[in-house]
């Protein structure tokens, strides 16, 4: 076979004219140290704060640390196969979640990783974890009722669509169950619910997960856990990851109601990272920053304005605290964050009082203008009322004669006491709250026995489904309770109540 040189030749020249060089730079440290999550790493200058750094065996980490020689990072996941010298990469990426519809009835960690068995996320689109908070001229105020549900709630502490609401109390008082009833009581309507468990047992979250899933609340709920067997950067990292895809509904115009619970196990979390990160110990050997760690998270809830397709975030916080204290270091700093706290007391609680909402240090700084027309007109007083029949209770323990005005009261104290008690998982619509407090408010439970405040309550709300349809559609078509209006439910309620007590 003869050797063709003009054949070569332009083969060669071809190849030479097509040849692309492609550079591929990568940043590549080394670990110097790992133990407690914490690994410090060297050779890697030009790091972001909040980068994800690839370690061995596709595990990442975060970086939270920016020191002179060394990065401090957070690993996310197990890092007993880490060792000292061990390669390290920068990805160029900020920790990112997947967001979308494709989460909504999904149970997901805090890196949007499934847990639920239901197999892998389809989902597209991403969303860093950390984002600066919409501003002010971008907001409106908050005008829209969020409903709970819980009568004690909807008429005294209302929160509106984008509000921030602290629900704050002791252990076992009844801060979850708040939370998991205003996410029932939002079935059938246009929000979608995010509850992010942060330091909760495995067996907790399984169960509020059932609860919701007996319900029919896991259609409209995205569900992200951080449990306590979780290392800590998860723990730290999982209240962004939920609110990060609440924005990506919020700026496409949708409602979205979001819970932490709780944010003192997350400052735990933060406290644990930062001291392993040797960052300066504060009070109670917080870091300086833990104010604004909260205040970053919880300004991302609001209420958009008209131009931005009026989306809304509502954030339920919850804080545990110790006896009571509310002037402890992490609930101070979220009650100045948020738009109000429901505070609830373990004395209430065991005496049979749920949810057991104290009247006195439970604020709501939105007001009436989260609550609709007919439950403004009939709560107007419920408040005062009620305090001052605390006020009262604590006297006549010590006086022997009362005399009959403030008898009276005391009587009409103890049975809205009674006609506020809900019980759990029972979430009940506006029309038939404003029934139920109209009646206590106007006198027409005065002369029921306390113990079958219930019981009349029950069958009331039954009378007038049977009977009187048009009043509560009414009440929840037009939201107010006009004179007529009222003045036919008072007799409705006035002939109900003569064949209750025959």
């Amino acid at each position: 076979m003869a050797i063709r040189p003009d054949e070569i030749t332009e083969i060669l020249r071809r190849q030479i004219e097509e040849f692309e060089s492609e550079l591929d730079v990568e940043s590549i440290g080394s670990v110097l140290m790992v133990g407690d999550g914490i690994a410090r790493v060297h050779g890697l200058p030009d790091a972001m704060a909040g980068e994800l750094l690839e370690f061995p065996k596709e595990t990442y980490g975060m970086v939270l640390n920016l020191e002179q020689d060394n990065i401090g990072c957070v690993i996310l996941g197990p890092y007993t196969h880490i060792k000292e010298g061990d390669a390290v990469k920068r990805t160029g990426r900020i920790v990112q979640v997947p967001v979308g519809k494709a989460l909504i009835g999904r149970v997901v960690n805090p890196l949007g990783q499934p847990l639920d068995g239901k197999g892998p996320i389809q989902s597209e689109t991403f969303r860093p974890t950390e984002n600066v908070a919409s501003g002010v001229i971008d907001r409106q105020p908050v005008h829209e009722p969020l409903q709970t549900g819980l009568k004690a709630i909807d008429s005294m502490v209302p929160i509106g669509r984008g509000q921030r609401e602290l629900i704050i109390g002791d252990r076992q008082t009844g801060k979850t169950a708040i939370a998991v009833d205003t996410i029932l009581n939002q079935k059938d309507s246009d929000v979608i619910c995010i509850y992010v468990a942060v330091g909760q047992k495995a067996s907790t979250v399984a169960g509020v997960v059932e609860t919701l899933r007996e319900r029919d609340a896991l259609d409209y709920t995205i569900v992200v856990a951080a449990t306590a067997s979780d290392p800590a950067p998860l723990l730290f990292i999982a209240p962004y990851a939920g609110a990060a895809m609440g924005e990506e509904f919020m700026f496409n115009g949708r409602h979205v109601l979001i819970v932490y619970d709780d944010l003192s196990k997350h400052a735990a979390a933060y406290r644990e990272l930062s001291l392993l990160l040797r960052r300066p110990p504060g009070r109670e050997a917080f870091p300086g920053d833990v104010f604004y760690l909260h205040s970053r998270l919880l300004e991302r809830a609001g209420k958009l304005n008209d131009k931005l397709g009026a989306g809304s975030m509502t954030a339920l916080p919850i804080i545990e605290t110790q006896a009571g204290d509310i002037s402890a270091y992490i609930p101070t700093n979220v009650i100045s964050i948020t738009d109000g706290q429901i505070f609830l007391e373990t004395d209430l609680f065991y005496s049979g009082v749920r949810p057991a909402i104290s009247v006195g240090r439970s604020v709501s700084r939105v007001g009436g203008a989260a609550q609709v027309s007919a439950m403004k007109k009939v709560a107007g007083r419920l408040r005062l009322d009620l305090s001052q029949y605390r006020e009262l209770e604590a006297f006549a323990q010590f006086a022997s004669d009362l005399d009959k005005s403030t008898q009276a009261q005391l009587a009409r104290g103890e049975r809205t006491v009674e006609i506020l008690k809900q019980n759990q998982f029972a979430p009940m619509p506006v029309a038939r709250q404003v029934v139920s407090l109209y009646a206590a408010i106007h006198g027409h439970l005065d002369d029921v026995d306390v113990d079958s405040v219930e019981k009349f309550e029950a069958e009331l709300h039954e009378t007038l489904r049977q009977e009187h349809q048009d009043i509560l559609d009414e009440l929840t078509e037009t939201k107010a309770l006009t004179d007529e209006l009222a003045e036919r439910l008072s007799t409705a309620i006035k002939a109900f109540k003569e064949s209750f007590l025959d």
